[in-house]
């Protein structure tokens, strides 16, 4: 049964769902033109300037694993009162910061913000909606995810030309306010009786409880291992494109927006086959066409700067396809817990998206070799965990029953 809201009503909560989610490859990515000037205005090394870029992940990791579990015990929206009021408040600290140290402490204060958003908001969608209406809502949340990032430098670069990067994190605090602003009007989606009664420690616990289900959390590795190339492509495709290939910056621009808009039919591809091939088959074909695109990498990839981008895009549909996907079957094992639940999913992603980019940039003979083995070997992986799960018996409600 799908809870209504009074005042934000259906269109208005999925609009916070997906403002809150764009939040966080903004607050990454819109600021990364500014880097450059914070060396020179903080009179610093790159190096310890990337540690606000580092402990923004970091510790948005560990925002999602705290504030999830703890939205099971105290409620949705005073948890995101309090994360959405966090951020707004230390992104206006980045803006004033006067020293590198005080920057950097505020980044990782305002990225406890974040993982409290990003994990509370996947939680109202399975508090809010029932599940036909769910998957629509994870593909929206997911398009937006992908377009958020393929926008986020260009508007950071303007920002940073007409009026510096200081006001990159003013930006932020706008956005941070009109969340905290909506979240004022949000209804709360679990009930009272319905919230962990325990200790703030075994809230906590949720998080094992919902770990230790077997098929949840092999699932959950299993899709989770695909963030790992896709964030390897991040990491270094400025480098392929730029450096071997000797694009000029705004050429390398037109390729990556191609790859990042193809992100955006990967939540169609779900809602559109889905429903017509069957859970199963849909993770056959996403799991098999990444391998292929790793092994088309590896051959093929250093050939033209178009046959790499050939090479790497349905890869790009296919993990962007698997996440509302896997989500959805995720949540749906969960009938409490669920903030503990999209806490691990949310954390999953990081971690191994984290992993990758570090993977990416580690010191191979050539990047494209190295992504497409990184690719190829997480879709090797993918496969033996399917295959495990399929084989095994365990239950996955919504995939194996």
């Amino acid at each position: 049964m799908e809870r209504q809201q009074k005042y934000l009503k259906k269109k208005g909560l999925i609009t916070l769902i997906a403002v809150m989610n764009m939040i966080v490859p903004l607050s990454l990515d819109m600021y990364l033109p500014a880097v450059p000037h914070m060396t020179q205005v903080f009179d610093t090394s790159e190096s310890v300037v990337n540690f606000t870029l580092v402990g923004f992940f970091f510790f948005m990791a560990v925002g999602i694993l705290l504030f999830g579990p703890l939205s099971d015990k105290y409620g949705r929206k005073s948890m995101l009162l309090l994360g959405t009021g966090v951020y707004a408040i230390f992104s206006a600290a980045c803006a004033i910061a006067p020293t590198i140290g005080f920057l950097i402490v505020a980044r990782i204060v305002q990225a406890l913000g974040a993982g409290c958003m990003m994990a509370v908001s996947t939680a109202l969608i399975k508090d809010s909606f029932e599940k036909r209406t769910r998957d629509v809502v994870l593909a929206v949340v997911q398009a937006m995810a992908v377009i958020a990032p393929m926008l986020a430098p260009i508007v950071g670069a303007w920002i940073v030309t007409v009026s510096g990067w200081r006001m990159t994190f003013w930006v932020l605090v706008a956005m941070a306010i009109l969340c905290f602003t909506a979240v004022l009007l949000l209804q709360e989606t679990i009930p009272a009786e319905e919230r962990n009664k325990g200790s703030v420690l075994s809230s906590l616990g949720g998080l094992y409880k919902v770990g230790k289900n077997t098929g949840f959390s092999l699932f959950l590795l299993t899709v989770g291992v695909l963030s790992a190339p896709y964030m390897a492509y991040i990491s270094v495709c400025s480098y392929i494109y730029i450096d071997f290939f000797s694009l000029s910056e705004t050429t390398y621009s037109y390729f990556f927006a191609v790859n990042s808009a193809a992100a955006i039919l990967g939540p169609v591809a779900y809602l559109r086959l889905n429903a017509r091939i069957g859970a199963k088959s849909f993770m056959n074909i996403a799991v098999i066409l990444s391998l292929v695109c790793g092994l088309l990498l590896i051959f093929f990839g250093s050939i033209a700067p178009l046959v790499f981008l050939l090479c790497f895009l349905p890869f790009t549909i296919a993990e962007s396809a698997v996440r509302p996907f896997s989500t959805a079957i995720l949540l749906n094992q969960q009938e409490s817990d669920i903030g503990s639940a999209s806490a691990l999913i949310n954390f999953t992603h990081t971690v191994l998206g984290s992993f990758g980019m570090i993977l990416g940039t580690a010191g191979w003979s050539s990047f494209i070799i190295g992504l497409g083995t990184i690719l190829a070997g997480g879709s090797v992986l993918a496969l033996i965990g399917w295959i495990t799960l399929r084989k095994s018996g365990i239950s996955v409600k919504g995939l194996t029953d």
